[in-house]
């Protein structure tokens, strides 16, 4: 079983973790809507020149338009798809750092948990040994303490 403090520090480190996550995860949603915003902005500039353009010189800037807004949707597109990456990395990134501190602080409790059961059984011992003693010291004890019919016909 592991101290308080060992399971405090795995607390620690595990909500550190989660805090570094959460925090990369705000910046890279932040991120990918900028650059979603900044395409949609240039798209509708695109959309309002190109207005004006295919009333003064015809449907060649019109296509010329539609391909500059196509590249801008394709453009951010890309940069969503990598911000969205790039989010997953961080996060398995802090869940394996979570999972190896959470290893340590197991490996922690199985030690502790074996001081423990030895201490817990040496006291048994020492108990045991004491109620014998004391049995002796009043004359209560069984001659063969190894036959349990002997108590039973003392009355004990």
């Amino acid at each position: 079983m592991a101290t308080n403090e060992q399971k405090f520090r795995a607390g620690e480190t595990k909500g550190k973790y989660e805090e570094k996550t959460g925090q990369a995860m705000d910046s890279m949603k932040n991120k990918a809507q900028e650059a979603k915003d900044k395409a949609s902005e240039m798209a509708h500039s695109v959309q309002g020149r190109t207005r004006e353009s295919k009333d003064q010189t015809g449907s060649y800037l019109s296509e010329k338009a539609g391909a500059t807004k196509e590249k801008t949707c394709e453009t951010a597109e890309t940069a969503k798809q990598k911000v969205g990456g790039a989010a997953q990395d961080t996060k398995e990134k802090a869940s394996q750092m979570a999972e190896s501190g959470s290893e340590t602080a197991d490996t922690g409790k199985e030690k502790t948990g074996g001081l423990f059961q030895k201490t817990g059984e040496q006291i048994k011992g020492m108990a045991h040994g004491t109620a014998d003693a004391m049995k002796h010291t009043f004359g209560m004890a069984d001659t063969d303490e190894d036959d349990p019919n002997v108590s039973a016909k003392r009355g004990y």
